[in-house]
């Protein structure tokens, strides 16, 4: 009897300022992964330029490939399927890792598929030793995203509430750049907040008078220049009162999701979820209301490949493609959209 042939799905993200490539095994989970981050590129502009994102894209994918693929003693013939990052993204970027993705599964006579960056956050806890079962809570918080999504199972998606302005990481970004921090913005404030008193200010939580589970950061933020204006010499009790209060709004809402869907799991992604007065309010949360809380490893809160082979794995090896001739990308897509597996 022929035995069954390992299904080996090779990832690839280029949505903003980080390339990764992964690559998933059917029997062995998770064989390899790289990343290069452009934060050194970014940096002497206190924000990502799209333009130099997608030229360093178009340099490091195939080497970064090639990289990963000797690392896990493969050979692109090895290889059953490509995922990439289709959208949500920079355009540009975007068409990178679609280009790339596509002429090698092309030239290979393999299956492609554009996959969903906010499933690839959403399904990176998955590649865990102890993962959550479906259904789930989903709160998913980056730089471009905040949302909470009732997670039923593999493409059954309801979102149940988003920002209606600044994105939380966004809102962290922009905080960090009022007080002159660096770029990343988001990490720096979350490193100066260690050092400031919880008592100096109270900073408001925003939305959590009102009912419903959407969120906004902007007033926050905001708040923020507003004090930092009047109070220069306190910037690591600012960042302290920003975080905790977004932190503390984040924690409400995704409580009040649990109690709404009555699910008793949640999963934390995305690269806002690596801050770890975050993991703190939601751990205890979770402890107080006896529910379960999912985190991603931190090197896969950020962008990465490994996320994106596991999405794209669980489409793949079911048959699901996008059309070998077609170089598609959606810089704007609702998670909503996406078919079940």
């Amino acid at each position: 009897m022929t035995p069954i042939k390992p299904f080996i799905t090779l990832g690839v993200e280029s949505s903003c300022d980080e390339t990764g490539i992964g690559l998933y095994h059917s029997e062995k989970g998770l064989i390899g992964h790289q990343l290069f981050s452009q934060v050194e590129i970014h940096s002497e502009y206190g924000g990502v330029v799209p333009e130099l994102a997608s030229r360093d894209h178009i340099q490091r994918a195939l080497p970064l490939i090639k990289a990963v693929l000797a690392d896990a003693h493969l050979t692109l013939r090895d290889i059953s399927g490509i995922a990439y990052t289709a959208g949500p993204g920079l355009a540009g970027a975007l068409l990178v890792g679609s280009a790339v993705a596509k002429s090698l599964a092309w030239s290979l006579k393999i299956p492609s598929l554009g996959v969903h960056h906010m499933e690839g956050h959403l399904l990176a806890p998955l590649l865990e030793k102890e993962v959550p079962s479906f259904p789930f809570v989903a709160l998913l918080v980056s730089g471009g995203h905040t949302m909470l999504i009732d997670v039923k199972a593999i493409g059954e998606y309801e979102i149940l509430g988003e920002s209606l302005d600044d994105a939380v990481g966004e809102a962290f970004d922009k905080t960090a750049k009022i007080l002159g921090l660096g770029y990343p913005g988001g990490p720096a404030l979350a490193q100066l907040a260690q050092q400031g008193s919880p008592d100096a200010f109270k900073f408001p939580r925003p939305m959590i008078d009102r009912p419903g589970l959407d969120f906004s950061f902007s007033g926050l933020k905001t708040f923020a220049r507003n004090t930092f204006a009047k109070h220069p010499g306190q910037k690591a009790d600012i960042a302290k009162a920003f975080e905790v209060a977004a932190t503390s709004t984040l924690m409400i809402k995704c409580r009040r999701a649990l109690e709404q869907t009555k699910r008793t799991t949640l999963v934390v992604a995305g690269g806002v979820s690596a801050n770890l007065s975050l993991r703190q309010e939601l751990d205890a949360m979770g402890l107080k209301h006896g529910a379960q809380v999912f985190y991603p490893r931190q090197e896969f809160c950020t962008d990465n490949g490994a996320m994106i082979a596991l999405a794209g794995h669980f489409r793949l090896s079911k048959g699901q493609s996008t059309a070998s001739g077609e170089i598609a990308i959606q810089p704007r897509w609702s998670l909503e959209e996406l078919e079940p597996v």
